[in-house]
Parts: C-alpha cells; structure tokens; sequence
C-alpha cells in the first residue's frame, strides 16, 4: 500500500500554476463572437438559446514510421478545429433530451465543428465561428422540436433529471508548448529498430512509429467560462503481425507512452522488447487454437487495467444511468456490494502520474468547462457513485469534470484515469501459487495466465445481453502438474459484470499502468487504468472469430533464398 500512497500524491505536473493571459488572438476571436452570437440569437426564436459553448482544438503534430530499416512517412501538421454546443429551450428540457421509440436513432452524438484557420487574423477566424454558430443555432431548434413531439406521444421517463447542470464560470490560461524533437535521432532509431524485424519469414507485416501531439483547448461560453488549457501525448511503438496456417491473424504492439520525448526508451532497451515480441509471436503462432474454457484465469496488471476499463467504467458513466436505452446495470445499486470488499475504484483525471510513469487520461479541466475532480465509484466494494458530466441523473445533480469529447461530437460522461485499490496483496509469485491451487480445487488441468490483452467491447445498451468479450493477444496454459506453462492463442474473455466480480480472490501488489484511447459514443479520448494483477475463481473464454485467409504462398523477398 505505501507504493501506492506514494504515486498519488504525484498529482499535477510541476508547472502546476496557471499562466498570465496574454494576447491571443484565438481566444479574442472566440470571446466577441460568442458575445455577439448570445446578444443576437438569444431570443430569435420561440425557443431561446439560452446556453451557447465554443471548443476549439489548436493540434501541433509530428510523426514517421518505418519499415523494414526504411522510412516511410514523414510528418508535420498544424490544424485547428471548432466546436459548438448550442442548447434550445431550457436546462430542464433542451435539444439533448433523448429520442425515445422509432425515432430514437436521431440521439446522435455528433455536433456541427469545422476547421479553423491556422493563421491568427481576426475576420477570418470570426468569420467561421459565425458560420458555424448558424449552423448549430439552426440545428438546435429543429432539434427541441422533435424532443417536444416526442416527449407528447412518449410514456414518462423513470428518471425525470434535468437535461443539463449550471456551473459557474471558470477562467484559466496554460498552453502546452510542442517539445523539441531530435527529428534526426528518431529517423536513425526508427530505421535500425525496424530493420529487426528483416530476418524472420513468417512477420508479414511489421512498423515502428513515432507519433508527438500538442493540444491546446479552447473554451468560452455564456456562463462566462475562458478557459486554454494543453496537453501534449507521444507514442513511440512497434508492431509485427504473422497468419497461422489454419488462417488465424496474431500480433504483437508494444507502445511507449509520455508527455516528453527524452522519456522514450532508449534504443538498446526496445530492441530488447523486440527480441521478446518476436520470440511470443513466433511461440503463439506454433501454438494449437485454444478451444472454449472455464476456470481459474490470473489476469496480469496491465490487463487487468484493461478490463476494469472496459468491464466497470463505461458502465459506470453517468448518463447511461437515465437512458431508455441502456441496460442500467448498476443504475440501483448504490450503497450495496458489487465486488469485494478489499477493492475500490475512483477515477482522477487530475492525476499527472503513477510513480514515473505518465497518465494519458490526465487533464485539468473536462470538455464542458469543468474543473477535473476525482470520482469515488467503488469503495471498499461497495457502489458510491458515477462518472458524471454536465447531464444530471437522479440523486447525482452535479458534474464532477467528466465530460468528455473528441471533435464533432457532443460530451457525454467519461472515464479518465481510472485507478483501482486492493486492500488484499500478495507477491507475484504467490498470485501464480494461488491460481495452481485453485485449478486443483476446481480439479482442472491447468488454468490460465493472461498478460495482455488488445480491448475489447462491452454491451450496455438494453435491448443485447449485458455481457463483454475481451480479446487476448498474450497468454499461457499454467499446469496443476507442473508441467511447463505453454502459450494460448485464439481466446476471448467473456461474461456478465456483476458475475465476473464476484469472482475477483487476491490481487497482486504488482500496480501497472495502461495508457490507451478510447472510442465510444462521443468520439475518441485518451484515457489511463492503473490496476494490479488480479486471480479470478472463473472466467469463462470463446474462440476468437477468423479469417480464412492462407498466409501469404512465397516468402518475404529478403528471406527467400531460391533465385
């Protein structure tokens, strides 16, 4: 537990304080069109405009990639886009308010954006802003009349919540910087790096990838919000690929993750992680395809990250708690137990770090102009709350700076960094002792060690069974006999949530770290899941679905020798 305590308390960067507001010509360009666009269209039509937000996303971008010791891309971008939310009627009922019955398919997510100029002159900017205000003004109000329609001809809603929060206005101006990227070390690094891969016949496909992104959100509303905030992601990361004769497609990607390039790896380090890569695939690809199994399963940390994102968080995302269209899974089930009761959750996008390692899921402030605040889901197993944006449900009336987006699509509630705590830790290797107990206990052959795991999906809307399927992309048969542990191939995780739970026994006090990007309903954000290693009594698992490709008839031309 004190390695725990340790890495939370490293919750904001160093350069924590906010900058004095100088001159931007962006954020001008937002704030008198914004004023405009509330003085002139606030009462324009019968149903009044009475909330008016602007995003824009300023992206600085470098990346390359290469291949078989060649370099294949190249490149710099700028590019700027905007954002508007614009809501009809009033926060009791605006044009957000879900669609039920046969026209519940216009509960779209998506909301008018369109680029900006690069350029900082003020006409054109405002010029775009304008345009694209019309835009949405216009949508917004036919909108409110499909919502007015529908809630006539509609039965009653269970959860009569407001459509939207009011919050008080927040002023803040830090802008991230694009770091300094020795362009000239990474194409050397990436070329030799890729070249690894060069002398293996059955890779068919393989890449190593640099990606640096610099974002600076932009912010103003009618509440008076003024808000530039940054952030800045980079990925260093490799990939192979190869088919199984019997048409199965495996892979392995390992990704680096930080805000800094001076804390990629350095080059003697990933080439060691090649090595490995390609020893598992070549391992996986002679492996027999697993068939269906239910047993004891040790997901390893980093998976385990993985899963309690995809299994517990987007159901814990507030809005679907009120949805007709949502299976509700825990929607009643605040105050009582979910899961055992040496685990608890939270989510804290406001987490910089774990330890060393960089947090993708960390911001300061969600895409609703609200201050990022750390979330209590589970606590000590038992259910205490949701993930919540600016959309209320019932007894959660208020935001905890969860609203999130990419661009083009309207925030709804999601995850940041999600952190999960056990009170019950073991070593490692006392984990793995305690999974061959429990195969023989369960009178098994072997049970099975997951260690990586590629996403996966879970089911929340209400009319499909609320189940996941989790894909396995790294895992070993671990013998009750004692006989070696062997790889696996071809498998999904699968269950219910409130099932699989249950099921947890021990943890490891091994915490890992999972930094990604996840798509669902509002577009694509980058999100982190810290968790340590997990035993479960049972899990069951599917086979995976496949092609019936053949692996490719000749060889790769630089393996081939025949003439």
């Amino acid at each position: 537990m004190k390695k725990l305590l340790a890495a939370v308390l490293l919750a904001c960067p160093c350069a924590a304080a906010a900058q004095a507001a100088a001159s931007d010509p962006l954020l001008d360009a937002l704030k008198t069109e914004l004023a405009r666009s509330v003085a002139g269209l606030a009462n324009a039509e019968a149903a009044p405009l009475y909330y008016l937000g602007y995003e824009a996303y300023d992206r600085t971008s470098y990346s390359l990639s290469a291949r078989l010791g060649a370099l294949y891309s190249e490149d710099d971008s700028r590019s700027r886009q905007l954002d508007v939310d614009a809501r009809a009627g009033s926060p009791e009922l605006d044009n957000t308010h879900e669609v039920k019955g046969a026209n519940s398919s216009g509960n779209s997510k998506q909301q008018e954006y369109f680029n900006l100029p690069v350029e900082d002159d003020p006409a054109p900017l405002r010029a775009e802003v304008w345009s694209l205000t019309d835009r949405a003004y216009k949508a917004a109000q036919d909108q409110y009349a499909k919502v007015k329609m529908n809630k006539s001809v509609t039965a009653e809603e269970e959860d009569k919540s407001d459509d939207f929060t009011r919050e008080g206005g927040a002023v803040f101006y830090e802008k991230a910087s694009f770091p300094e990227i020795d362009k000239a070390k990474f194409r050397v690094m990436a070329r030799r790096l890729s070249e690894k891969f060069k002398p293996y016949d059955f890779l068919y496909s393989s890449e190593v990838r640099l990606i640096a992104d610099t974002v600076n959100r932009y912010m103003v509303n009618s509440e008076s919000s003024s808000i530039v905030t940054g952030n800045t992601y980079v990925r260093f990361m490799y990939s192979l690929y190869t088919r199984t004769p019997d048409g199965m497609d495996l892979s392995r990607l390992k990704i680096y993750d930080s805000d800094r390039p001076g804390e990629v790896p350095d080059e003697a380090a990933i080439a060691k992680d090649i090595d490995d890569s390609i020893a598992e695939l070549k391992a996986l690809r002679a492996a027999p395809p697993e068939q269906p199994y239910s047993g004891p399963v040790l997901l390893d940390s980093r998976a385990a990250g993985v899963f309690f994102h995809e299994i517990l968080g987007h159901r814990m995302e507030g809005h679907r708690q009120k949805s007709e269209d949502s299976g509700q899974t825990f929607a009643k089930k605040v105050g009582q137990p979910i899961m055992p009761s040496f685990l608890s959750v939270y989510d804290d996008p406001s987490q910089y770090r774990y330890g060393s390692q960089f947090l993708r899921g960390f911001y300061r402030f969600d895409d609703e102009a609200v201050p990022a605040r750390k979330a209590v889901l589970v606590d000590k197993g038992v259910l205490k709350g949701f993930l919540m944006g600016r959309s209320p449900i019932k007894n959660f009336p208020v935001s905890n700076g969860h609203g999130r987006r990419s661009d083009g699509h309207g925030a709804v509630a999601r995850m940041g960094n999600l952190i999960v705590v056990s009170t019950m830790t073991v070593p490692y290797a006392e984990l793995r002792r305690a999974l061959v107990r429990e195969v023989k206990k369960a009178r098994k052959p072997y049970g099975l060690i997951v260690s990586d795991i590629a996403g996966g999906f879970t089911i929340t809307d209400r009319y499909l069974p609320q189940s996941f399927s989790v894909s396995v992309t790294m895992g070993y048969k671990i013998y009750a006999d004692g006989r070696p542990d062997e790889p696996v191939r071809g498998l999904n995780l699968i269950g219910t949530p409130l099932q699989t739970f249950a099921r947890i026994l021990l943890t490891g006090d091994d915490y890992g770290v999972f930094n990604g990007t996840c798509g669902a309903e509002s577009g694509w954000v980058p999100v982190s899941a810290v968790a340590p290693s997990l035993l479960f009594s049972e899990i069951e698992t599917e086979k995976v679905q496949k092609s019936n490709d053949r692996p490719p008839v000749l060889k790769p031309p630089f393996t081939d020798t025949r003439p």
